[in-house]
């Protein structure tokens, strides 16, 4: 995966079958994996690129594309959910959220679910059981204030200790902007040129146009676009399921795409990372901004 490189990198087989998806082969030089999405002037998801659609660069430099493929593969999910004192009118709403996600996931991923206020704690270990997640999600002691970049940090970290999946994913639903982390702006992103884990965000912020609201956005957006993700901002807080419904068919519909780097110096020099499609309409391609090239990203 991006940002997890050896010599001798560990990558997953690109076989047929969901067995095969699983088993894993070593490559003698390291390869870089990304996760795309692609859209059309009007926002709409493309979907059935084939390889010779999409070009990647890195640091400007064109580079050969090594194994592509576009399939639903499971995916191991952090649900980072706001448990702030100013949540506490859209709990319930937000709860609907969070599961909505999950049933619109790949039946074979996993998730777990982290609640944050001034704190942030672990209260549904990573599961594949959609009762445990109901039964877990649900908490109605909604006090304090909002510690979302600790938040990811702790969400992170548990997906590298726990994650059986190749594939991360945090999912933040947050209604204002952090006030109460440790974890610094700078520290989220070092976190985020290290890590492969994709960020996707949903920001409620009931003041639109509050220097507050206008604050956590640009918070939300930083967070997710440098990691590949995106984040979402419904108008209507009956609007939030429905948008994390679409966030979880974006990430079933990725395109994954790896390539070896020509330079495959592992010099710890920050990398920066675009990727282009072509079709018969101008199209646009999210994926992670760039990556750290060290041959081991422990923190």
């Amino acid at each position: 995966m991006t940002a997890r490189f050896a010599a001798a990198a560990l990558i997953t087989a690109w076989s047929v079958g969901a067995a095969a998806q699983q088993s894993t082969f070593h490559a003698e030089t390291r390869l870089v994996v990304l996760r795309a999405t692609v859209k059309n002037s009007r926002g709409a998801e493309i979907a059935g690129l084939d390889r010779d659609a999409f070009s990647v660069f890195e640091n400007g430099r064109r580079q050969p594309i090594t194994l592509f493929r576009h399939d639903d593969v499971p995916v191991s999910i952090g649900l980072l959910i706001d448990n702030s004192g100013s949540m506490r009118t859209l709990r319930v709403r937000v709860e609907a959220a969070a599961l909505a996600f999950v049933r619109a996931s790949n039946p074979l991923d996993e998730a777990f679910v982290l609640n944050f206020a001034d704190k942030a704690a672990i209260d549904v270990p990573m599961t594949s059981d959609l009762y445990t997640l109901e039964a877990g999600i649900a908490r109605v002691d909604s006090i304090g204030g909002t510690a979302m970049r600790d938040a990811v940090d702790a969400g992170e970290r548990y997906l590298k200790e726990h994650a059986a999946n190749e594939r991360h994913v945090l999912l933040v639903v947050t209604d204002g902007r952090d006030n109460a982390s440790t974890v610094t702006l700078k520290q989220i992103d070092d976190l985020s040129h290290r890590s492969d884990t994709a960020v996707y965000a949903i920001g409620f912020f009931r003041a639109a146009d509050s220097s507050e609201a206008k604050d956590g956005r640009r918070e939300l957006d930083a967070l997710t676009q440098q990691t590949g993700g995106t984040a979402a901002y419904p108008r209507s807080v009956d609007d939030i399921p429905t948008v994390a419904i679409d966030l979880a068919r974006q990430i079933r519909s990725q395109y994954t795409i790896a390539y070896a780097p020509l330079n495959q110096a592992l010099d710890g020099t920050y990398r920066r990372i675009h990727v282009e499609a072509r079709a018969r309409e101008p199209l646009t391609v999210h994926t992670r901004a760039g990556y750290v090239a060290l041959a081991n990203n422990a923190r």
